[in-house]
């Protein structure tokens, strides 16, 4: 199974009149964040694959039409299945879908840094990872497994993260990783301008993979 990876930068290689053809043996898609709606829609569109996706701290002006309101619940029900594949793709953050195959769950944003949009605190991140739960331990029961990805923008506390607040990773994610062992931990956030940077580090029996850019991930489907 081929997946491709995408976030924070609109790729000229993906971005092309030649994307079918260059990604033509690709699975699905996954976006870590920071790119607008319309490059999703043109992934979509152009590999007529399933897309993913969560929010970054940028490029957040279709944000307000996932956020949970106070509205009845048949009016929020009629807006979630309006926007659940907008321009062709599927918001994944703050739940698990399953994309071929595939358990996905979610959580996008960043650190807290200036009380922008979709920036949160690592209380609060805990908070978000804590109502996964009763799902993930259902995917366990049911699947035998709680998840294969966690899709975010923010990296790990410690991996691939900086220092600066902006760009700091998350601990919460590290105890994610450690509790719900999930296959991979794909992120964005962290831009990669030289070509040897390192992308992949392993963390207890998680693969953490910064996905700037785009990234082409090939792993074993799920049984």
């Amino acid at each position: 199974m081929k997946i491709l990876c995408i976030a924070d930068h609109i790729d000229p290689l993906v971005y092309s009149p030649a994307v079918k053809q260059r990604f033509e043996d690709i699975d699905f898609v996954l976006s870590a964040g920071d790119l607008p709606m319309e490059y999703l829609g043109f992934v979509a569109s152009s590999l007529n694959k399933p897309v993913g996706f969560v929010f970054g701290n940028h490029n957040l002006k279709a944000l307000p039409n996932f956020r949970t309101t106070a509205q009845p619940v048949l009016d929020r029900t009629s807006v979630h299945s309006q926007f659940r594949n907008y321009y062709g793709s599927t918001y994944v953050e703050d739940r698990v879908r399953r994309i071929n195959g595939m358990l996905i769950a979610g959580l996008g944003g960043s650190m807290r840094y200036n009380d922008g949009q979709h920036q949160f605190t690592e209380r609060q991140m805990f908070y978000r990872v804590v109502r996964l739960v009763p799902r993930l331990l259902w995917n366990r029961v049911v699947h035998g497994r709680y998840l294969d990805i966690l899709l975010t923008h923010a990296a790990p506390r410690g991996i691939h993260d900086k220092e600066d607040l902006c760009h700091v990773g998350f601990r919460t994610l590290l105890w994610f990783m450690r509790v719900f062992k999930p296959r991979y931990l794909l992120h964005g956030h962290i831009h990669l301008y030289d070509l040897n940077a390192r992308r992949r580090t392993r963390y207890h029996e998680t693969d953490v993979i910064n996905v700037y850019d785009h990234y082409v991930l090939d792993t074993e489907a799920p049984l």
